[in-house]
């Protein structure tokens, strides 16, 4: 088969493949949307909750410098502990107060007493709990706040400091990674899932607590298998339903078109039958008539009917009108060749400028069940460029018809082996005046006996025809001042008829 016969399927597969494309991709990406929507609240939701917490603990610093209250037990040189808050602020580890004179506790790390000691001086400038040191991997943060004759210092636990009980997720399963970020460490809130493909959400937001300046990182990833595939695929089904309702609708539009079109053409293509018919009539009947009127007189003479005293000549007589009766015989054979008559008259429109190869398009879409019912491939050669012609677009099209016809009925003989058919329009040179169409057929041929006949009237190969179509489609190609004629016989099979036709704007 050729492209031809898969250009229709693969346009009408094609314009599914849009339909269900443009379809299941607005579905997926509304559901995109949604998950990030989701995600959206889900990280303000967090970013919230943490930062509630993070002003609690502000608050609470705020408030150490009113406990005033003497630690037994320790010397006055060093930090004292206090004791613990209730239970309200499980995420408080250790608060410790500095009184003047005193020192951060020794057991502390170097760095620690060094950073301590640093967010002391910038909470005598700023006036509110500075960060001094930030251990995120472990999950521990030391806050100082300087006051006018002592200093506290207050440990956090990261992972006791989130609400679990406000969590807008469940820690346990959801996809979406929460971190808290500062200065290159990262203290992990949730695991969520990481995955190397798919979409990707993002959230950045600082504490709202200038004591810990950190940075509530939440991120997710979308893998395939999230998208609304249910949805998807039931959107494609629907979408290939409908189109497939649309080509069958179609497809009986295009038929039912196709036989109105086939029926005028056929009714044209009779009332030129008719003409043709007439003018041989007129021809053949003519002799016949003639010799009938010369017997009946001669016999009417013989007979004496014409006024003379001559015995009758009977004999001779009775001659003259068998030959009379033989004429009229003769007459009445040539009156039965009449096979039926037409039923509306011929509307057809004047010769105008035409596209050649747009006229064989609708030649073979109007043929194109019959070319598929016997199984011909058929390959058109145009160009592109090929000029308009002059014709008379109902005549065009039944001169078309009938050689396309022909050929298929040519090659329903069982010599006729592969069944192609092969059309090609080109421009004749020289002179460039005239644009040829070729129909060539993989039939067994013309006789070298009906080549001499073929275009004569009447004459016909066919058991069932009447001879009229080649001579018709030659009359009609003559009228518009062009040609129709038999190819020379060539190499390969079949036969070949060349339809010549002006060109519309002669050079």
């Amino acid at each position: 088969m050729t492209f031809s016969h898969w250009r229709r399927p693969l346009t009408w597969l094609l314009a599914w493949a849009l339909v269900a494309g443009a379809g299941t991709g607005w579905l997926a990406h509304a559901r995109l949307l949604a998950l990030e929507d989701a995600f959206t609240v889900d990280a303000r939701i967090v970013h919230r909750l943490l930062s509630q917490r993070a002003v609690q603990h502000d608050a609470v610093m705020a408030m150490l410098p009113l406990l005033q209250q003497p630690v037994e037990g320790h010397s006055s040189n060093a930090a004292m502990p206090l004791p613990r808050l209730p239970a309200a602020y499980p995420q408080i580890v250790e608060i410790l107060r500095r009184l003047p004179g005193s020192t951060w506790p020794a057991d502390w790390p170097q760095g620690l007493r060094t950073a301590a000691d640093a967010a002391e001086a910038r909470s005598l400038q700023s006036g509110h709990a500075e960060l001094a040191q930030a251990e995120l991997p472990a999950g521990k943060v030391w806050l100082v706040l300087a006051g006018r004759n002592t200093a506290h210092a207050l440990q956090l636990d990261l992972q006791t400091t989130v609400p679990w009980d406000e969590w807008p997720m469940d820690a346990g399963t959801s996809p979406v990674r929460v971190h808290l970020q500062y200065q290159g460490q990262a203290f992990e809130v949730q695991a969520g899932r990481r995955l190397t493909y798919g979409w990707h959400y993002d959230f950045h937001k600082l504490l709202a607590s200038h004591s810990q300046p950190f940075d509530v990182v939440l991120e997710r990833d979308v893998s395939w298998s999230e998208l609304p595939w249910a949805a998807m695929l039931a959107w494609a089904a629907a979408s290939a339903a409908a189109l497939a309702v649309l080509r069958a609708l179609l497809r009986q539009r295009v038929a039912a078109r196709r036989a109105e079109e086939l029926l005028r053409l056929g009714q044209v293509s009779r009332l030129n039958q008719l003409g043709e018919l007439a003018a041989g009539m007129a021809h053949e009947l003519n002799q016949p008539l003639t010799a009938l009127l010369a017997s009946t007189q001669a016999a009417q003479r013989l007979l004496g009917k014409d006024g003379s005293d001559e015995e009758p000549d009977l004999d001779t007589a009775r001659h003259a009108m068998d030959q009379a009766v033989a004429q009229a015989r003769r007459a009445s054979a040539v009156v039965g060749r009449l096979r039926r008559v037409v039923e509306r008259p011929d509307l057809s429109g004047q010769v105008q400028t035409l596209a050649l190869a747009a006229a064989v398009h609708d030649a073979l879409h109007l043929l194109e069940p019959e070319l598929r019912r016997r199984g011909i491939t058929v390959q058109l050669d145009a160009p592109a460029d090929l000029p308009a012609v002059r014709a008379e677009p109902v005549a065009l099209q039944q001169i078309i018809h009938n050689l396309v016809m022909n050929a298929l009925q040519a090659m329903d003989q069982p010599e006729s082996g592969q069944r192609r058919l092969w059309l090609t329009l080109s421009l004749m040179r020289p002179p460039s005046t005239r644009v040829l169409l070729s129909v060539r057929d993989t039939g067994p041929g013309v006789t070298p006996e009906a080549r001499a006949h073929l275009f004569t009237p009447f004459y016909t190969t066919r058991p069932d025809g009447l001879g009229l179509g080649l001579s018709l489609s030659e009359s009609l190609a003559q009228a518009m001042g062009g040609d129709l004629s038999l190819a020379p016989p060539g190499d390969g099979p079949g036969a070949e008829f060349h339809l010549q036709l002006p060109l519309a704007q002669q050079p």
